[in-house]
């Protein structure tokens, strides 16, 4: 019989050493631990007392509950190593810098915006909405902005080709998974081409995201064809939460007048031409008007990451758009992992209370805290029809799991729920009353609500709306509803495993 050998690719082998790195030092750290056994009472004491301040710290900060008490529970379980483990891996000091120097930018380029006059029109619900964001997020809204909804990579890929093929100034692309493959391909050769033609651009991709996909040298690469690359965040051998926090925006902006925001990454499976966990279903949206300065601005704040002289934004705005009669309020949003900003999760919480007639979520993790739960649940209580739609073939299986056990809780309130029997599920909207949607990179989850950057579109009364919407409904054919008696086929052990990774998930 021949035997079959695995190979790792060399970027896969880089991964694993990574991954090997950071056990090894979890393994020295343990070592250097135990070896202080003979000093244990006055070692246990300080250590002790170090957790008690940790845990204090860690309520006193301004987070989410859910992150709170996914740390402060292993501390005082384990205070001897708890507080200690939380002065290693956690802490903020590194994104701080970031956090400053981004809302100095995102003030100074997004809000001498005016706020849109139509505004008034669309009810005194979309106005709050308008602003929060404005607020909180320091994102305007705009009018005269046209909008089109792609219900799939398939349908999106042709138009996101030619609209780089247009391209002028500049392009500006920020994915969190760039893999080798037929849509890179393509993709890459617009890029070269037009970077030739003295065409500006730029390709943010992220450190871990990318890590498996692209060689480590891959920014020397395109810098040899022209164009600009910078990895966020590499993955490095080193012990660190701060591994956690990645940029998974999927962005595209051309010449500040085009832009595009999806669920999609830069990948084969996304289009169809590679087949993982099924079919896999995504989504994009165009936009094309004035909204897409903000796009910039978001690509602009990330590149400009840790650099010490910023970019000259003036270089990149656009000129005076013609006056469109394109309907409806478009607001570009994006969200970061610092504590303070928890737009993503604020969004959808306002979007869910304020729906009157109806309520759609497509998601491919369900991983929601209490709060977002209340509110599912008081929507459909309440009498409005709230559906949730989640893959049937999970990339994760232990993410899936958790995704299922938040079923029952749902049901028994009255919201009903699909599983997208085909495949994998990856796209991320939410649409209500026919009257606003979001689309972009969030999932229903604690790591996109928490600990990523994050960006999507928030959209009143525009044709896009009525898109995401008949995308939901169509999709649903392809679905099969779940119901009480499905979720009761789980052991007791699997539903308290199932409740012990839902209650540490907002760490991971």
């Amino acid at each position: 019989m021949k035997r079959v050998q695995t190979v790792l690719s060399p970027h896969r082998q880089r991964v694993f050493l990574v991954v090997l790195s950071i056990l090894l030092q979890l393994g020295i750290f343990l070592a250097i631990f135990l070896s202080f056994n003979q000093f244990f009472v006055y070692f246990y004491w300080i250590c002790l007392l170090i957790s008690v301040v940790v845990s204090l710290y860690i309520s006193s900060r301004k987070t989410k509950l859910a992150y709170k008490i996914a740390w402060i529970i292993p501390i005082l379980l384990v205070p001897v190593m708890g507080g200690v483990m939380y002065l290693i891996l956690g802490g903020g000091r590194k994104l701080k810098f970031q956090r400053s120097e981004a809302h100095r930018a995102f003030r100074r380029q997004l809000l001498t915006a005016p706020e849109p006059e139509a505004l008034a029109q669309y009810g005194p619900d979309a106005a709050q909405q308008v602003c929060y964001l404005r607020r909180a997020a320091l994102c305007p809204a705009y009018t005269g902005t046209e909008t089109q909804y792609y219900p799939s990579g398939e349908a999106f890929f042709p138009a996101f080709l030619e609209a780089l093929e247009q391209a002028r100034q500049y392009i500006f692309l920020e994915y969190f998974i760039i893999a080798e493959g037929a849509m890179w391909s393509q993709t890459l050769e617009i890029l070269r081409r037009k970077a030739a033609e003295g065409v500006d651009v730029r390709v943010i991709y992220d450190g871990v995201g990318s890590a498996a996909t692209l060689p480590e040298d891959y920014p020397e690469t395109l810098a040899a064809m022209g164009i600009r690359c910078r990895p966020f965040h590499p993955f490095l051998p080193v012990l660190s939460i701060h591994q956690n926090n990645r940029d998974h925006r999927k962005l595209c902006v051309i010449d500040g007048e085009t832009g595009f925001v999806s669920g999609l990454n830069l990948a084969d499976e996304y289009i169809g031409r590679l087949v993982r966990f099924g079919v896999w279903k995504d989504n994009a949206l165009l936009l094309r008007g004035p909204a897409v300065w903000s796009l910039t601005v978001f690509f602009l704040t990330m590149w400009d990451d840790h650099q010490p002289v910023p970019s000259d934004y003036a270089r990149f705005r656009p000129k005076p758009f013609p006056v469109s009669a394109a309907p409806g309020i478009v607001a570009p949003y994006a969200d970061t992992p610092f504590p303070e900003d928890t737009i993503c999760a604020d969004l959808h919480l306002q979007m869910i209370t304020k729906a009157k007639r109806y309520l759609y979520l497509t998601t491919p993790y369900l991983v929601i805290d209490e709060t977002l739960s209340s509110a599912l649940c008081t929507a459909a209580r309440s009498g409005v029809d709230v559906r949730i739609m989640t893959p049937h073939i999970p990339d994760k299986k232990v993410v899936f799991a958790v995704t299922q056990s938040n079923y029952p809780t749902l049901l028994e309130a009255g919201a009903r729920i699909f599983e997208f029997t085909p495949g994998f599920l990856h796209s991320k909207t939410v649409v209500a009353d026919d009257l606003y949607a979001s689309v972009g990179s969030c999932n229903l989850d604690y790591r996109s609500f928490y600990l990523q950057f994050e960006n999507g579109v928030w959209m009143c009364g525009t044709p896009a709306v009525a898109g995401v919407r008949d995308d939901f409904l169509s999709t649903m054919d392809r679905c099969r509803e779940i119901t009480l008696a499905d979720c009761r086929v789980r052991s007791p052990l699997t539903r308290l495993l199932h409740s012990v990774y839902r209650l540490f998930s907002p760490l991971f």
